[in-house]
């Protein structure tokens, strides 16, 4: 993946970076997820990446969203 992409959470619940990723898409932040889990056991994290030119805007709208 280009150098261009930043971590912006990392979480184990694979349908809760799925969710922050559509909320960033949708307040017009691109965004990727990165699943390094064991599908059969769900063990792992999965990581949401945003364009470094968004870092910013993707941790307010975490923050204003609250999302641990």
């Amino acid at each position: 993946m280009s150098e261009n992409w930043i971590k912006v959470y990392t979480t184990g619940d694979a349908f809760a970076a799925e969710v922050l990723k559509q909320g960033l898409t949708e307040a017009g932040i691109p965004a990727v997820t990165i699943n390094k889990q064991l599908a059969a056991y769900n063990f792992g994290e999965v990581t949401v990446l945003v364009n470094k030119s968004d870092f910013d805007k993707a941790i307010e709208y975490i923050v204003q969203n609250q999302i641990d």
